[in-house]
């Protein structure tokens, strides 16, 4: 699968930034592939979430494993799968968990250092960047520094920080650095120019549209987690609103017709419930639950 990768490599080549929405299950994942995304990003919140578990390094790696296998079987495009820290302090125990991954055929991965040490994620890349050699395969690596994110310096040293972290994790073999929380124009020029690695940057309050970014040198932009954020929070109004009151008008306004949901999925065996609850006639009915 290393053509998907070198595809994926490819697309940081432009001029505009790649555009990635970050997707939380292969509904959503094929959803944004419809939609025109020329690849497809996973946002680790949004995957957690989905799955009943706080965001924070807390997925079992099994979990991930199935969540991507489900978002692979969908997508034709190259898939980038936030993995956090690895799920584990060791890089050898990392750098495992990332070929299983590759096995299911992503193109790349999001890696972070977070609240750890340099070392230790130069070391998880180090150990990744062996694992891929080794298995003959091709991975886009992106490392992902909180510098900005999480505030690890102060403010005057945000900047430096982060071109003297983008340049080491840079020599140990990443091929993309994203930071996360960076806004500010001359901020993103001047790690552009610091490191020589495309930079990712993500949506943020305040952040320039992806024309500018491109003239700034932004090779990718993210949505992270906020596609699925604002999901949540519009499906927790309905439900409210539901609730309460009762009505069904809100729950057809804005709804992708069940027609157009079905023709994003191969056709498959479905259960005999399903073809009993959907009526040709309401385009936008749901099935019975």
């Amino acid at each position: 699968m290393s053509h998907i990768a070198a595809t994926f490599r490819r697309l940081h080549s432009n001029a505009t930034p790649l555009l990635l929405p970050n997707a939380w299950d292969a509904g959503s994942a094929r959803l944004f592939e419809n939609q025109g995304a020329t690849a497809v990003a996973t946002t680790s919140a949004g995957v957690a979430w989905a799955l009943g578990y706080r965001d924070g390094r807390l997925l079992p790696i099994n979990e991930v494993v199935a969540a991507v296998s489900r978002m692979a079987r969908v997508l034709t495009v190259p898939l980038s799968v936030d993995i956090e820290n690895g799920y584990s302090d060791d890089p050898l125990v990392v750098a495992d968990h990332v070929k299983r991954l590759i096995d299911l055929g992503i193109a790349g991965i999001n890696i972070e250092d977070g609240p750890d040490k340099v070392e230790l994620l130069t070391s998880k890349i180090e150990a990744i960047r062996d694992a891929v050699v080794t298995v003959g395969a091709d991975l886009f690596i992106n490392a992902r520094s909180d510098v900005y994110l999480a505030r690890l310096v102060e403010r005057s040293k945000l900047v430096e920080e982060s071109i003297a972290r983008g340049r080491v994790y840079a020599g140990a073999g990443a091929d993309g650095f994203f930071l996360p929380g960076i806004a500010h124009p001359q901020d993103i020029e001047a790690v552009v120019g610091g490191v020589a690695l495309p930079l990712n940057v993500m949506a943020w309050p305040g952040l320039s549209g992806a024309t500018e970014l491109g003239k700034l040198g932004v090779r990718r932009l993210s949505a992270g987690s906020g596609i699925s954020q604002v999901l949540w929070g519009n499906a927790a109004a309905l439900a409210r609103d539901f609730m309460k009151s009762g009505r069904s008008g809100p729950l057809s306004e804005a709804a992708m017709p069940y027609a157009e949901l079905q023709k994003l999925f191969p056709e498959r065996s479905v259960s005999i419930a399903l073809h009993v609850a959907f009526s040709p006639e309401r385009p936008n009915a749901f099935p019975a639950q």
